[in-house]
């Protein structure tokens, strides 16, 4: 299989150099020049299937090419060591609980595959040390820390805004050490996003440290999440609700919907797609106006959707043809405020004895509001509300309980090197190394 830019400048690459190099020459992000679509028997005993061996198709499908089919299958059985079940909420509403891995975010499959494809990919190369450089708004950096944690030949630098993501997340990524550095940034997510991709486009520092991204930038990271909703069809299909089925997906840097539309291109029969946003409404208006308006991101209580551009709405973009009409027309989108956040919150707890995390309840908000006659809707549960003790506590007059993979983390000593958004100064940290 090969990668094209989406900015169509940058040499055709294969997937070696797509998952090593993250981003591409002329800084658009790559695309696989083909999606195979997956055959009617597939679907047709999906429900059959355990989620491993769902995912393991749809792996072949994208991957088979470039790894060895018994590589490719230990790489995903190894990151599918967890489940990923769906959970009914109310009669026509379900969740995918998304949050069972190790960190307890959805970001663990993409950061899990994307770990073990990358040492397979460096396995047996001589070259010197690979870099990681991920910027997180909340749960992507513990996931990428934890995902690569120990992995020999490969050092992870996570860059994420001071102040503005939960202690709980911090310290997630904060206390691992090892091949782990934290970066705490004096700035907003796309600040970090900023540094990262200015960190690519460098050829100085390029030069002297080999460089990739684990955000949702990477085909690594974002394409193996296509494995869940594959997987919360045939458990929708089991239950005999998959005729008239909405994927609802709460949605910040559009990693995870974009996946999810993958799959749809592959023939995953999903009616409609609704992304849900919080007050960072870019996409929302874009569906509304067809004019995409990137904007200084607005910090709200669904932290890891603070994203005022968007990277893979470029991948969307070219994935349809650039046609705002193909897009409007599958896609539907959602805005709410903290305000109608925490509403939702209590109410789903009052009337369900649901806990919803901040950013499932704009996802189970826009099914409450979007749902058609005989349509079922199933929302991404991205985190477990744990990681929002103190929010989720709050607003439904609760005490959750941490789990203990949690309260681990939160017993460490927090490690971390302060920096500016200016891209000379990490530049200058990062050609210290």
């Amino acid at each position: 299989m090969k990668y094209y830019s989406t900015n169509g400048k940058a040499p055709i690459a294969d997937l070696h150099k797509a998952v090593v190099k993250g981003l591409a020459e002329d800084r658009g992000l790559y695309m696989p020049e083909r999606i195979k679509k997956l055959p009617k028997e597939f679907f047709d005993t999906i429900e059959t299937k355990s989620f491993q061996e769902i995912a393991h198709t749809v792996a072949d499908a994208f991957f088979g090419e470039d790894v060895e089919a018994d590589a490719l299958k230990k790489i995903v059985y190894d990151t599918l060591s967890f489940d990923c079940p769906v959970v009914k909420v109310k009669d026509n509403i379900y969740t995918l609980e998304l949050f069972h891995g190790p960190t307890l975010a959805f970001k663990d499959v993409g950061a899990r595959f994307m770990a073990r494809l990358l040492q397979y990919f460096i396995r047996n190369t001589q070259n010197k040390q690979v870099n990681v450089l991920v910027a997180t708004s909340g749960d992507t950096g513990s996931a990428v820390a934890n995902g690569f944690l120990g992995v020999e030949g490969i050092h992870v630098y996570v860059l994420y805004p001071k102040g503005k993501v939960s202690k709980i997340q911090e310290s997630q990524f904060t206390t691992l050490g090892k091949n782990i550095t934290a970066v705490e940034v004096d700035g907003v997510f796309d600040d970090c996003q900023a540094l990262v991709k200015s960190a690519f486009m460098d050829e100085e520092l390029n030069h002297h440290m080999k460089l990739t991204s684990a955000n949702s930038i990477n085909v690594a990271r974002f394409l193996p999440q296509a494995f869940y909703y594959f997987n919360a069809y045939a458990r929708m299909k089991a239950l005999g609700k998959a005729d008239n089925l909405v994927m609802c997906v709460p949605s910040g840097n559009f990693g995870n919907i974009c996946s999810a539309l993958f799959g749809h291109e592959m023939g995953l029969p999903i009616k409609r797609f609704i992304a849900a946003n919080n007050a960072n409404d870019i996409f929302y208006k874009y569906l509304q106006t067809g004019k995409y308006e990137p904007k200084a991101s607005v910090q709200t209580l669904a932290n890891a959707m603070d994203v005022g551009d968007p990277s893979n709405f470029a991948r969307i973009y070219d994935l349809y043809g650039k046609s705002h009409e193909r897009i409007s027309s599958l896609i539907s989108g959602a805005t709410y405020s903290d305000e109608q956040i925490r509403e939702t919150m209590r109410q789903c707890y009052a009337e369900t004895g649901y806990t919803l995390d901040p950013h499932g309840a704009c996802g189970y908000r826009a099914l409450q509001e979007g749902l058609k006659d005989n349509e079922v809707g199933v929302f991404c549960e991205t985190a477990h509300p744990a990681k929002f003790k103190e929010t989720v506590d709050n607003i439904i007059g609760g005490d959750i309980q941490i789990p203990e993979r949690l309260a681990a983390f939160m017993r460490g000593k927090k490690q971390s090197v302060e920096m500016t958004k200016n891209f000379d100064d990490f530049k200058a940290f990062l050609m210290s190394r």
